[in-house]
């Protein structure tokens, strides 16, 4: 039996002991230690969960250890992997016991495949993903590590997602559509073109928000 330990403690993190404890393999293949943050007093207040253990960059790691990101931040959760890995650490990948996965779909370490997915057929992702509620990956989508695919998203089939993107609630990413490294699609778009490394776009159809 491995140990499962949640790398943050926050709102996220509580949401992803109760994926944790729904996903398949519990109790089976893993239980749950605990959370490791840098604020010990995360949890105060709230009840039926686990214990802080300490944080990331002063655990030390035991055997049956395994490991899980609960950070929303893409660049910020490879921080907190990376020191992980540099101690040996080992992830697992979480997926939901109401996740569908269709044939020959290949999902990768650290990843988070949430309640009421779909994974289609030969659909490929990278490490440390979230793959949030009720989001739809069509046939032959590629999404790259440390993603974010936020609630309710829609991958058209063939749709290539580079690493570091996040695409909010509610989007549509058309058939054979690439979004860049880096980029990030507001909530609620639909994007017919490819979105260039590092830009963020929003609306129907999509185009890119300038900041000032």
């Amino acid at each position: 039996m491995k140990h499962l330990i949640i790398l943050g403690a926050g709102g996220f993190a509580r949401d992803v002991f109760n994926f944790a404890i729904n996903s398949k393999g519990y109790n089976e293949l893993f239980d749950v230690k605990g959370f490791l943050d840098i604020n010990l007093h995360s949890l105060d207040g709230f009840s039926g969960y686990p214990p802080i253990l300490g944080s990331e960059n002063d655990y030390d790691i035991q055997e049956g250890d395994v490991f899980i990101t609960a950070v929303g931040d893409n660049k910020l959760r490879k921080k907190i992997v990376d020191v992980i890995v540099s101690k040996g650490g080992k992830f697992i990948t979480l997926i939901h016991q109401t996740a569908v996965i269709h044939t020959n779909a290949k999902i990768g370490e650290g990843c988070i495949i949430q309640p009421n997915t779909v994974i289609g057929a030969d659909t490929n992702t990278g490490s440390h993903t979230y793959i949030q509620n009720g989001a739809i990956l069509g046939h032959d989508v590629r999404v790259g590590s440390f993603c974010r695919i936020d609630c309710n998203v829609m991958f058209v089939g063939g749709t290539l997602c580079e690493d570091f993107v996040t695409v909010h609630t509610n989007s549509v990413i058309n058939h054979n559509v690439v979004v860049g490294e880096n980029a990030v699609v507001g909530a609620c778009s639909f994007v017919i073109r490819k979105v260039k490394p590092g830009i963020t776009v929003f609306g129907i159809p999509a185009k890119k928000i300038a900041f000032n």
